[in-house]
């Protein structure tokens, strides 16, 4: 079945004949010509791809050469493979962008500052700022090998010591992320870190009142009690990612047993560096072929969505991270739900206490009062949801998996509001 987001630039307009929504490929070729000709070889086709669920990311593939059939005669390949580049765009969502949010040259900054440290991020290829080329910034990357882990589809397949191995390999990630100095890789003055926890709690309240549209019991009680017990933030001043979790990585994972056979709950493949899924036992469409080192080999290829990233106190990153794993993860409301299905102890995974000791032993660092940052996690990602569910209700959001986004604000209040009062 051909894939209708699909789109060759030669056979039809590039904001209409079927290209994907918020990208309009006539335009975007001529910008290419000029800036990057060596990726504007036509045909320019698109492809959006699925997983996240703010800024939009579409795999480009950059012309089609001509290659030997099996018959021997020249012509285009018949096996499905392309043959022409393959990179990704990212660019902001349709519609309801709040301030500060989705900036596109700010992702494009780190990911160029962070490629010759420890921490895996694709290659910056272009950033544009000029909206009039498709409608918003965007920039581009390379594509990256590898697999989002994201659902229970993909995160049964592997085995209890895969699962343990991801996940330290996640967690020594992260610390790695906040050994950088930032002065040394041109990122001095990317954040404000006297007063950061501070202004993220006016940030994400500022977030949370261009969100609302419905009641949301307890959500500003507990915006109240975050802004009256803000810790001093002894640790700030490093790189925070804002969004680090195990879905937003690419990695690799060697799923074949110790004798070499698949697991029986289905095999699992690659993805972009924009968050495909993968091929398994649910007959998810195939992006390629794992690169693994060995049975049990876990790597972590590549980081994504930097668009929260800043300075600041590293402790929020690991907050947020929790929430995600205890809170979401432990939660009814995230059984079967693309944020948090397959995420945490729920589905088989080390528990958040030991990824505060593996954090904590790593990067050398003192958790303190990591309670409140559980609680801020709690009610930033709760606006995020909130935002999210906003523009779903408002057409905005392109594939699935939006209509559930909103049922996670609740618990994420409710478990906010337990942690903030810990002592």
């Amino acid at each position: 079945m051909t894939d209708p987001a699909v789109v060759d630039s030669r056979t039809g307009s590039g904001a209409g004949a079927g290209a994907p929504e918020g990208l309009d490929l006539d335009r975007l070729a001529a910008y290419l010509a000029v800036h990057r000709p060596e990726l504007a070889a036509a045909p320019l086709r698109a492809r959006l791809i699925a997983g996240g669920k703010s800024n939009l990311t579409y795999l480009l593939r950059c012309g089609e050469h001509a290659t030997e059939r099996a018959d021997g005669q020249a012509g285009a390949r018949t096996d499905g493979q392309a043959t022409g580049r393959e990179v990704v765009l990212r660019r902001p969502p349709l519609g309801h962008v709040l301030a500060t949010a989705h900036d596109m040259a700010r992702e494009h900054r780190i990911i160029s500052a962070l490629a010759p440290t420890a921490v895996p991020v694709p290659a910056a290829l272009l950033l544009c700022t000029d909206t009039g080329v498709i409608g918003a910034p965007f920039y581009l990357m390379e594509k990256v090998d590898g697999e989002v882990f994201r659902s229970r589809s993909q995160t049964d397949a592997l085995t209890a010591g895969q699962r343990r191995d991801l996940t330290m390999t996640m967690v020594d990630t992260l610390a790695d992320l906040h050994a950088v100095d930032p002065a040394a890789v041109g990122l001095a003055d990317f954040g404000r870190p006297e007063g950061f926890l501070g202004r993220q709690v006016r940030r994400w309240a500022r977030q949370l009142d261009q969100s609302r549209s419905r009641r949301l019991p307890g959500v500003d009680e507990l915006r109240d009690a975050l802004a009256g017990s803000v810790p001093e933030g002894a640790n700030a001043g490093r790189i925070v990612h804002g969004d680090y979790r195990l879905d937003n990585l690419l990695a690799t994972v060697d799923t074949t047993t110790a004798t070499g056979a698949a697991p029986a709950t289905g095999a699992t493949t690659t993805a972009t560096a924009a968050g495909t899924t993968a091929a398994g036992a649910d007959g998810a469409a195939v992006e390629g072929t794992t690169a693994a080192a060995g049975p049990g080999a876990v790597s972590v290829r590549a980081v994504l969505d930097w668009e929260m990233a800043t300075l600041g106190d590293p402790l929020a990153d690991l907050g947020l991270l929790l929430t995600y794993w205890d809170v979401l993860g432990d939660s009814e409301a995230a059984a079967g739900n693309p944020v948090a299905d397959g995420l945490g102890p729920r589905a088989g995974f080390p528990t958040g206490g030991e990824l505060i000791e593996r954090y904590a032993r790593r990067a050398d660092a003192d958790v303190g009062p990591l309670h409140w940052h559980v609680a801020l996690g709690c009610f930033k990602l709760a606006v995020i949801c909130e935002g999210i569910h906003y523009r779903h209700t408002l057409g905005q959001t392109l594939g699935g998996g939006f209509d559930r986004i909103g049922d996670m604000v609740a618990p994420l209040v409710e478990h906010g509001l337990r942690a903030v009062r810990e002592k």
